[in-house]
């Protein structure tokens, strides 16, 4: 995404980042004897109380009599396809303090780790534990730490592991009192096979309980939740409880919501409306269009992209967020009041979240080091400001080919890898609720037709296509794609024929693509298959200013009269009709605004408001 206007500033940045990766072993050795005075604070470690205190990811995990270390009872978890099956809980504790964490584990790929600490969030793994293995690693607390997350995981597609006997010893936290119920729960949109729920939240509350005619079903760390799988035309009750490491408060009063009819293309998308726009916020700068503040961001926006998240330096990983210097944004509210807006949004039925890159954003996570730190400081922001997901929008050479990775199916290129490994992390710690959409170039994602794996250059850019393996990878978690259709210059359809911007025919053949599916560079054996319309919105600048492309209202409702009804259609012929497709994304609310809301108010009218 371009920032139009004068070159923006940006402070805040941390100059340097430090993360370790522990290996294996590596700290069984270095763990100092715990002092007299200091006690095991972790609840339930033993699991001789079933999963009391604990909360795994997915329904994942589950209390076995057999194999156990101690006792009469461990903890098996499951990972099942993006889910890690992480186990988790809450503890209190005391700030600027050492504690051990330390369990005994089994299986393959068995993690161990504490996030949260205020210090540097610590990890251990063993590869392979074919008999009891004890993991043990150390950390500080911060000086303001009063809890931290202790947490055992596996890893994609690996059978279950065992942990039991997990201690985290060091000096006792204060007691922490249950908190209230939470209030407010109400049903914001359902589907055929979903509901989407928000509430008001608890002071004190670390996460929220989500239950399903008296069953827990999900636990969730913000104030909002999507139940999935279930039936059409079913009338289901809901209840909320808010839990810390005192344990569960009373639950709300139940909500009932009735799903709607099967086959009629729904709302979907992680509580989205059936038809959604999207609009990037710019947060951290100023340019030409002119500062707006979370709470005057028009009602039509369903999802609003912070912009942006910045690296620290390209290849470190590390990702900070922080609101528009005073100096250039004179009118900028407070980080309370943002955060207090975000909130209101969302129990509006909006999803906010940060939008990572952007033109001068760079971020190249080539090494394994860089994953690691890119999802703690991109879960850092999240938890911070209470966010329902993530937008990757990766640009320049963040996404880039290897000579030789030809195959969007099976990428090698670490880059592509690592950044697949990271969002499913960190899909696997938000669970069903979290919102992840991607922004690509057309030449990420549509010159892949041509040229995919065909670099560097002297053959083709290495960029094209260098979407492609990251969207076949996370189409499962993707709740919405909307490419750029501008700032490129003519691309190819279907048709064997290039279509330019800034007309309703280059976004018909744009969008038809990715809606059919489509071989890559020529390859009959390696088709990308197409995404569902409720995974797709069309990209466009919001004005002249905003990009290279602008589309008119009037070419606009064209290529959505052409994608969704089958007429007005011009030169190109779809593959098929799609009264499903999601609907529109835009750089930006802020050009919007500084173009009398033109872009906004074409797409109430079309969809109704």
């Amino acid at each position: 995404m371009e920032r139009t206007g004068p070159p923006a500033r940006f402070s805040g940045l941390l100059a340097a980042f430090s993360a370790a990766l522990l290996v294996a072993g590596g700290l069984a050795a270095s763990a100092p004897a715990a002092a007299a005075a200091d006690a095991d604070v972790a609840r339930n470690g033993g699991f001789e109380a079933g999963l009391d205190g604990w909360s795994c990811t997915g329904g994942s995990g589950a209390v076995v009599s057999t194999p156990v270390h101690g006792g009469t009872s461990a903890l098996k978890a499951t990972p099942a396809g993006s889910d890690n099956a992480q186990c988790s809980q809450t503890v209190t504790v005391k700030p600027d303090s050492t504690y051990t964490l330390s369990a005994w584990v089994q299986g393959s790929y068995v993690y161990l780790g504490a996030s949260g600490t205020g210090t540097t969030d610590v990890s251990t793994w063993t590869p392979s534990a074919t008999g009891w293995q004890q993991l043990t690693t150390t950390f500080r607390t911060g000086a303001a730490t009063t809890s931290v997350t202790i947490y055992t995981h596996g890893w994609y597609g690996t059978p279950a592991y065992y942990a039991d006997d997990l201690s985290l010893t060091g000096p006792g936290g204060d007691p922490v009192a249950l908190p209230a119920a939470p209030t407010g729960l109400k049903a914001t949109a359902t589907t055929s096979s979903s509901v989407a729920l928000s509430w008001t939240g608890s002071t004190g509350a670390t996460g929220y309980n989500v239950y399903q005619g008296g069953t827990k079903v999900l636990s969730v760390t913000g104030t909002s939740a999507t139940v999935s799988g279930l039936a059409a035309s079913t009338a289901y009750s809901f209840q909320v409880a808010a839990t810390n490491s005192a344990g569960d408060s009373a639950k709300t009063a139940a909500v009932t919501a009735t799903t709607t009819a099967g086959g009629g293309g729904g709302g979907g998308g992680a509580g989205l409306p059936a038809h959604a726009l999207v609009g990037y916020l710019h947060s951290s700068f100023a340019n030409g269009s002119g500062y707006t503040r979370m709470a005057d961001v028009p009602d039509s926006w369903d999802v609003i992209d912070l912009a942006f998240g910045e690296p620290t330096s390209v290849t470190s990983g590390d990702i900070r967020f922080s609101l528009c210097p005073v100096t250039e944004c004179p009118n900028v509210e407070s980080a309370a009041e943002f955060k207090a807006a975000i909130k209101a949004k969302q129990a509006a039925g909006k999803k906010v979240l940060i939008s990572i890159g952007g033109q001068n954003g760079q971020v190249q996570l080539s090494t394994t080091a860089a994953r690691d730190t890119f999802v703690s400081s991109v879960s850092k922001i999240i938890d911070e400001y209470g966010l329902d997901g993530l937008d990757i929008d990766f640009e320049g050479h963040s996404l880039s080919l290897n000579t030789g990775d030809t195959d969007f199916r099976n990428p090698t290129t670490p880059v592509i890898v690592n950044l697949i490994s990271a969002v499913k992390t960190l899909k696997a710690k938000y669970g069903d609720t979290f919102v992840l959409t991607m922004a690509p170039e057309t030449f990420f994602v549509q010159l892949g037709y041509q040229y995919y794996g065909s670099g560097p250059w002297g053959g083709q850019d290495p960029r094209a296509g260098a979407y492609l393996p990251v969207i076949h990878a996370l189409r499962d978690d993707l709740t919405l794609l909307h490419v750029q259709d501008y700032n490129s210059g003519s691309i190819m359809g279907l048709d064997n024929q290039y279509h330019s911007m800034g007309g309703a025919d280059f976004h018909i053949a744009m969008t038809d693509m990715l809606l059919t599916g489509f071989p890559v560079a020529g390859d009959t054996t390696k088709v990308f298959p197409a995404l569902r319309p409720d995974q797709v919105s069309i990209g466009l600048p919001a004005s002249t200013q905003a990009g290279n492309g602008y589309t008119s209202p009037t070419e606009v409702t064209k290529a959505l009269n052409c994608l969704t009804k089958k007429t007005d259609c011009g030169s190109y012929a779809t593959h098929g009709t799609w009264p499903g497709l999601r609907g529109l994304m835009t750089w930006s609310i802020n050009w919007d605004r500084f173009n009398n809301s033109e872009f906004s108010k074409n797409f109430d009218a079309y969809f109704g408001g």
